[in-house]
């Protein structure tokens, strides 16, 4: 027998907050109720989940603002990372993420390193551009020059 709820939460391969679902009993009754993920669907009920919706929007809409304001700010800026170098100007080591993350914080700039989106480190001096992912729809774009460490 399917019952009729009304999801509280997003909720995998079901559906999002809000959404009406038709369900088996037992997986209301085991699952998705003792969870707290749905409820019956009444008028209050459709109130509440609609009143949290517009306030997750909200929330969404703050955050990501303050990732565009910080990836323009990102974006403005270059960053140089120094590093040793040795014969025919070839790297010892190379360039992670947690040095991108050093040098940014020495402009001011706080990120976390898993957020750097370096598909490989960067092993030769010069210019490269480098993925800082700030929010799901926000990836800002860090240019860097890599320099021989002068002697």
């Amino acid at each position: 027998m399917a019952i009729e709820l009304v999801l509280l939460e997003d909720v995998a391969a079901l559906g999002k907050i809000g959404d009406k679902i038709r369900v088996s009993d037992g997986y209301a009754r085991n699952f998705l109720l003792p969870r707290k993920l749905a409820m019956s669907v009444t008028a209050g009920v459709l109130k509440k989940v609609e009143a949290k919706k517009m306030l997750m929007q909200k929330e969404h809409e703050e955050r990501l603002a303050v990732a565009q304001s910080m990836a323009a700010k990102i974006e403005a800026t270059r960053v140089e990372v120094i590093v040793a170098v040795g014969e025919n100007d070839k790297m010892f080591g190379s360039v992670n993420a947690q040095m991108l993350v050093d040098a940014l914080l020495e402009k001011g700039i706080e990120i976390d390193k898993n957020i750097v989106q370096l598909d490989e480190v960067i092993r030769e001096l010069g210019d490269a551009e480098v993925g800082i992912k700030l929010h799901s729809e926000v990836i800002a774009k860090l240019k860097v020059k890599v320099v021989k460490k002068q002697d």
